[in-house]
């Protein structure tokens, strides 16, 4: 294991360690807030995490003053990570416009996760547009209620004597939570690009959809500043934020950690004995499994069966996972 691993995993010590390892082995079942609780205890073994590179703190200043020309925004997040991809900032970016609120790639978790988060966003008050932007499933959705938030617009601007035009709307949101694939989707040809990994739109571009809709497409928005570090171990996890921001083998071992605590959790999707199915190497103490998986699978490299893990879980290949599951009441 590197130094910089090693220095991250040493965090877990004295009561945290002991309180966690003493709830992981009780008897009784633990419900999703203490199962929560757990995890973040468990998430201290991972890094300090911050990244807010020059080009996001750019786009956040030509994004606020772009904010006065649209009308609607609609915000995309990861369903995996539904509460850390959402901006601190947002309320006020959207004070007085129309909100959508996007989950973007649903197939990656369960539909007892998706059903939850509906819920409990709809309790919210607010009502969730569900979407896989790669296959393109709930995007005809999407394109009419922005349409229909148009035609609300203009109902308004017509009440005012004022002439109808193409409702403008911003898509935001965290890096890589599929934004530019989205619009792909929504034009229905590649007019920007788009890949899965944080930081490929730099710039804010206008794009036409038909004679109803503009989409103002901005780069990735993070906070200036992390302040919770389990959300950002969740993005680090599921790619949204650069690979500069953290130790890959220290973020894999805390990986290791959350999938023991989510497993008993209802609707988080971790199936029992997943890590031996996928590698042959059951469940035990994370160091000792990535070495173990390491000397079957990458020749003892650590840091490359580290990156495979998670390489694993960013595609899906170890089933759908959510991260995050909706707050108790």
């Amino acid at each position: 294991m590197s130094e910089a691993a090693a220095a991250a995993e040493a965090q877990l010590t004295g009561e945290a360690q002991l309180d966690a390892e003493a709830q992981l082995n009780a008897e009784a079942p633990l419900d999703n807030e203490r199962q929560l609780t757990t995890a973040a205890q468990l998430s201290s073994a991972a890094p300090a995490i911050q990244w807010y590179p020059g080009h996001i703190a750019k786009a956040e200043k030509s994004l606020t003053e772009n904010l006065a020309k649209v009308d609607l925004v609609i915000e995309v997040r990861d369903a995996r990570i539904p509460l850390a991809t959402g901006h601190p900032r947002l309320q006020r970016w959207i004070k007085g416009k129309q909100h959508l609120l996007v989950i973007n790639r649903r197939d990656m978790v369960s539909a007892e996760a998706r059903h939850a988060w509906d819920q409990w966003f709809r309790a919210a008050g607010q009502t969730p547009w569900w979407c896989d932007a790669k296959v393109g499933t709930g995007v005809k959705q999407l394109q009419t209620a922005a349409i229909r938030a148009g035609e609300q617009l203009n109902a308004r601007r017509a009440g005012r004597g004022m002439k109808p035009r193409p409702v403008r709307a911003l898509m935001l949101g965290f890096p890589n939570v599929g934004k530019s694939a989205l619009i792909n989707r929504l034009v229905r040809r590649k007019v920007v690009d788009s890949a899965r990994r944080a930081g490929v739109t730099r710039s804010l571009r206008w794009v036409r959809l038909g004679q109803d809709l503009d989409l103002l497409d901005a780069p990735g928005v993070l906070p200036p500043r992390l302040d919770d570090q389990l959300a950002a171990l969740r993005l680090a996890l599921c790619d949204d934020i650069g690979q500069a921001a953290y130790e890959g083998e220290a973020v894999a071992l805390a990986f290791l950690r959350l999938l023991a605590v989510l497993e008993p959790v209802a609707g988080a999707g971790v199936a029992a004995g997943l890590l031996e199915r996928r590698y042959g190497i059951a469940a035990q103490d994370p160091n000792a499994w990535l070495e173990a998986a390491a000397s079957r699978h990458t020749s003892g490299d650590e840091g490359r069966m580290a990156q495979r893990l998670l390489d694993d879980f960013r595609r899906a290949q170890l089933g759908p996972i959510a991260l995050e599951l909706p707050p108790s009441p």
